[in-house]
């Protein structure tokens, strides 16, 4: 079997740790497998570079922060192919331009385009275990990108995919996919499965298990993931196509705390306007969830909606710019907000499921500020001090009563 196992940050952030991977890793390796690791920098790596880039240059080039952040990843194989090496076992770490692993050039926020895998093929040939880089690529400048942040999660499933890999492993510091963040919710159950759909939406709502760019390409090439705990071995989570679903009206409750809410108010109430403003935030990278359209005064409209927290400056600042043009009187942000969703295959077949999500709600006196359906989720936008509660009142009304 071919199997690809991802490691994150946390499960190689000291010697001992990375000690432990590499046991595992070899375990398998000996059963007859042939491996590939693909690994995260070690610990808090990231944020350390991160705010060393700050301090020099509060405005960095973003080619140069891909550079400096790509060396966190490069740390971490180099040491885990010396940890083989020492347990007598022949590994070899790649980064990102060996393999190579070819993105698009939007620095930071990259996607893969194709990956070469001769020399991985080559490598795993020869008996060795290959250890990739995870968050990196290069473009077709050969210039360094990274994936943004959880993209080793991508980088893993993208590699299996190439590579037509048996399995894809990937280990973390919880035990697999939980009906909701077990720190907030001492509750929260362990999945055994779940489906490509529901895992793909709790990943894009807040759940951090996964990376939701990983779990869309891993449906997209019919990848089955399997999430487990590098601490332990429990039994972990699978992904995939299709799960017994009968009778499990909700798979999960997500949290998304890195939101934000901008308001355009004031805009003409006329065709075409909200095509305008939601097309320039497009052209400028600005991912937009929640949406909410309400009539204003005057012949004009209100238009509110929800980007991340570190796309909130740049969509008033692009707004502002182009307020006349989009007939915007002002446009506003708050960042004290929060994203609650429940997620589930069963919703699509069963009556009631939002008056249930808004009674757990209304029971704890948590007033909804805007409301985003699909036919597996149910989004709310609340305030930020009222998260963690809510959090709890509505899990334990799917999942407790």
């Amino acid at each position: 079997m071919l199997i690809v196992k991802k490691f994150g940050g946390t499960s190689v952030a000291d010697a001992e740790r990375i000690d432990a991977v590499a046991d595992r890793c070899i375990e398998d390796y000996r059963k007859g497998h042939q491996i590939v690791v693909v690994l995260s920098a070690m610990g808090k790596t990231t944020d350390a570079l991160l705010t060393r880039a700050q301090a020099i240059n509060p405005n960095a080039p973003k080619r140069e922060v891909d550079m400096l952040l790509a060396t966190g990843e490069q740390t971490s194989v180099a040491l885990m192919a010396m940890a083989m090496a020492a347990k007598g076992v022949p590994a070899i770490s790649l980064n990102a331009f060996q393999v190579a692993m070819h993105t698009t050039s939007r620095y930071g926020d990259a996607r893969f385009k194709r990956i070469d895998t001769e020399r991985i093929t080559n490598e795993l040939d020869s008996g060795r275990i290959v250890i990739v880089t995870g968050f990196q690529g290069i473009n077709r400048r050969d210039d360094v990108t990274t994936l943004g942040r959880g993209g080793s999660d991508t980088t893993a499933v993208a590699l299996a995919a190439a590579l037509r890999a048996d399995a894809c492993e990937i280990y973390t510091d919880v035990e697999g996919v939980y009906t909701a963040d077990p720190r907030v919710v001492p509750g929260a159950r362990k999945l055994k499965e779940i489906t490509y759909d529901e895992m793909l939406e709790l990943a894009t709502l807040g759940a951090k298990v996964l990376h939701n760019r990983s779990v869309g390409l891993a449906k997209k090439y019919r990848v089955t993931l399997v999430v487990r705990s590098s601490m332990n071995r429990a039994e972990g989570t699978v992904v995939k196509e299709v799960c017994d679903v009968e009778g499990m009206l909700v798979s999960g409750v997500a949290v998304d705390k890195n939101a934000a809410r901008i308001a355009v108010l004031g805009v003409k109430n006329e065709p075409g306007v909200a095509f305008r403003i939601f097309d320039e935030l497009a052209k400028h990278g600005i991912n937009v969830d929640v949406i909410l359209q309400s009539i204003g005064r005057d012949e004009t409209k209100d238009i509110s909606f929800t980007v991340d927290q570190e796309q909130a400056k740049e969509a008033v600042k692009v707004l502002k710019e182009n307020q006349q043009r989009l007939t915007i009187a002002e446009v506003k942000e708050e960042k004290n907000v929060a994203k609650l969703s429940i997620v589930g295959a069963g919703m699509q077949t069963n009556a009631g499921v939002a008056a249930k999500m808004f009674e757990a709600l209304f029971d704890v006196g948590v007033n909804i500020r805007m409301i985003a359906t699909s036919e597996i989720r149910i989004t709310v936008l609340i305030d930020l001090e009222d998260v963690d509660i809510a959090t709890r009142a509505v899990h334990d009304k799917f999942f407790h009563e």
